[in-house]
Formats: C-alpha cells, sequence, structure tokens
C-alpha cells in the first residue's frame, strides 16, 4: 500500500469512526452553545465527534499535524501531537470538520457529515466526507473517487438554465441587503439555486453529478473546503476563486462545478458582489 492509499485508507475509517460519535446523538436533544453570532453554533457532539476522529488518525499518525474547526484535542493523544490554526505549506497534515452542518445537526435535518482530509504542501490527497443519517460516504484517494464505493464524477449538463446551484456560507443578521443583487442574477442566470447548510456535502453533491455547481463568495475555512474540492476535481470537475484563478486554501471565495458554464457562474458571481473580473 502506497503512502498515500494508506492516508486515504485512514480518512475514511475516521470520518466513519468521527459519524458513529455524531449520529449516536442526533436527534438527542443535544444543547447548541454559540461561538459568535447567534446564528455560529457548536455543542458538545462537534467536541465529541473531534476527538474521536483525532484519536483514529493519531493511532496510524501518532505524530500528526492537524488543522481542527474546534479547540479541543485528546489529553492522552501524545506529546507529538501538534494542533495548529491553518494548514502549513509544506508537509504532511490532515484537516478535520468533525460536523460540517453544525446548525442542521442540532436542528434534525440529516444533511451533515464528518469530513477528514489528508494534506500534502497545502494541497489534498485524499480525503473522506462521510454523511451518517443518509448513510453516503464520499472518497477521493490516489486511485479512485468514489460514493458508497461506486465510481462518480461531476454532471454533463451544459445549459445553465437547466443547472441546479448551491449556495454555500451564512451571512450576518444585518446588512443582508448586500446579498440581494447577487441572489437575484444567480437565480436570473441559473435553472435553481439551493441553500443546504452543510458546505462540504455540497461539494461531494457537485462531485457526485447531483448538483451541477456550487459557490461561496468570501473565503471559506479549510475544514469547509478542501475535502470538497479536491472530490470535485478528481470527479472531473473545476474549483476557482471568485477571480477565476484555481482555488488554493487562500483563496478569496469558491466557485466549483462541472466545467460547463463556469464562466457564466463567475461573471454572475462577480457582478452581484459588484467585483472587477
Amino acid at each position: 500500500m502506497t503512502d498515500e492509499s494508506h492516508r486515504a485508507a485512514v480518512a475514511e475509517r475516521a470520518a466513519r469512526a468521527g459519524g458513529v460519535v455524531a449520529r449516536g446523538t442526533f436527534r438527542d436533544g443535544v444543547e447548541p452553545e454559540r461561538k459568535g453570532d447567534k446564528n455560529d453554533l457548536v455543542s458538545m457532539a462537534d467536541r465529541d465527534t473531534q476527538l474521536q476522529v483525532i484519536s483514529t488518525i493519531s493511532q496510524e499518525f501518532p505524530g500528526a499535524t492537524l488543522v481542527c474547526e474546534e479547540d479541543v484535542e485528546p489529553v492522552d493523544a501524545g506529546n507529538d501531537l501538534s494542533l495548529v490554526e491553518s494548514v502549513p505549506e509544506t508537509g504532511d497534515a490532515w484537516v478535520v470538520d468533525p460536523i460540517d452542518g453544525t446548525g442542521n445537526y442540532l436542528r434534525g435535518i440529516q444533511f451533515w457529515g464528518t469530513v477528514v482530509a489528508a494534506v500534502t504542501d497545502g494541497e489534498p490527497v485524499a480525503v473522506a466526507t462521510y454523511m451518517p443519517a443518509l448513510e453516503d460516504i464520499y472518497t477521493a484517494g490516489p486511485e479512485s473517487v468514489t460514493r458508497n464505493d461506486t465510481s462518480m464524477q461531476v454532471s454533463d449538463r451544459e445549459d445553465p438554465e437547466t443547472f441546479a446551484v448551491g449556495f454555500n456560507g451564512w451571512w450576518p443578521v444585518t446588512g443582508r441587503s448586500e446579498w440581494t443583487p447577487l441572489f437575484e442574477g444567480t437565480i436570473e442566470q441559473f435553472g435553481d439555486v439551493r441553500r443546504f447548510g452543510a458546505m462540504q456535502g455540497v461539494l461531494a453533491l457537485v462531485a457526485a453529478g447531483s448538483l451541477d455547481a456550487a459557490f461561496m463568495p468570501t473565503r471559506p475555512q479549510p475544514w469547509d473546503s478542501l475535502a470538497g474540492v479536491h472530490l470535485v476535481r478528481e470527479a472531473g470537475g473545476v474549483a476557482t476563486d471568485i477571480h477565476g484563478g484555481r482555488w488554493q486554501v487562500d483563496s478569496e471565495g469558491l466557485v466549483v462545478s462541472n466545467g460547463n458554464a463556469h464562466e457564466r457562474l463567475l461573471e454572475t458571481i462577480q457582478n452581484g458582489i459588484g467585483l472587477e473580473a
């Protein structure tokens, strides 16, 4: 087994193990806590799930470097474990989102997942997005990109009027009118616009061809984006920033698609937020 194959296997194992923990308290009255504003939520389920993911990774990679959404680590993980705040530009690391879609999880909505990405020199090389309540797992490693062990690829739709486009991100309670031109433009240019509330899940749907495109006009966090971008690219899709350049972890915004009508989507986003190309 190659190193990348090994890391792909561990990513899937860790995502599944964490997802089992999260599923155990889903719809079980978990109390929400606020991290930032009133819609930025976290819970003990997020923390417990992250602990399980880290523990699973550290069994195979005891000196692992990890970038995790929540500020918690196992007390028995060992002195070699390193939790850092940003994805290293060089070397190997793991990026973890214990519950992608915490808001959905806390409301009893099934669209949430546990996500693990293995990264080398800032680029994802093996990923797993596990959606326990839906019993779906999306993986990409050196040999394949799959949903539930079946090969997947992006859609082949070409007509924007038939596109289903996912919007990612959330907005503050005040100043929401600034988003109006963006949504108006997207609705006018594309067949359907949807907001699912779990970014990695949306990116996985683009990779599987269920959605034709998705975007986030602001910079996403690495745990919200790296795994899904890798899925999309490995499934034959395109991932850029909002300027049209190749997306990287420090890019401004994220736009993914099947590659058809990508320029139209970019133009729509740029016009909607008042950005010059």
